[in-house]
């Protein structure tokens, strides 16, 4: 079958029901998303399909509509989008193993809620786990990154 991921075709020879996850990580070698728990609970296999989240360890590929972009894709090719940049401004990663899962729900959530206050952020961001616990330093760097998409 062929899937778009980060705006290439690729064909994968996989059963329907393998887990967009695998596709990406064992035959795509796509590997900045990451196995959590499998049951779509933890958030760290989160990526965009047609710019929305999504937990891909538990979406099979044979029921994929829409191009896909993972960590890998989500800045241009030259530069980082604005909650990756606001990552790394405010040290949010620890262990780092959920910040793509993180990064990528924060930017699905921007592009619903541009000028969110800090219950949206909570709310929105809950679902996505870090066992680190460095919800403060998340919330922040989501509000970094809406004040950078909104140009203020």
């Amino acid at each position: 079958m062929k899937i778009i991921v980060n705006g290439e075709t690729h064909d994968v020879a996989v059963a329907p029901d393998m887990p967009l996850l695998w596709v990406l990580r064992d035959e795509l070698k796509l590997t900045g998303t990451k196995y959590g728990c499998g049951i779509a609970q933890c958030g760290a296999c989160t990526v965009h399909i047609d710019g929305v989240a999504v937990r891909s360890c538990q979406m099979p590929i044979g029921d994929l509509e829409g191009e896909v972009t993972t960590i890998e894709g989500l800045g241009q090719p030259e530069t980082l989008h604005a909650v990756q940049e606001a990552w790394i401004k405010h040290q949010v990663a620890q262990c780092g193993y959920c910040q793509s899962g993180q990064i990528m729900a924060a930017a699905s959530f921007l592009d619903t809620n541009p000028d969110p206050n800090d219950e949206d952020i909570d709310r929105a961001m809950s679902a996505n786990l870090c066992r680190c616990g460095t919800y403060p330093r998340i919330r922040e760097a989501v509000k970094t990154a809406a004040s950078s998409l909104r140009g203020a």
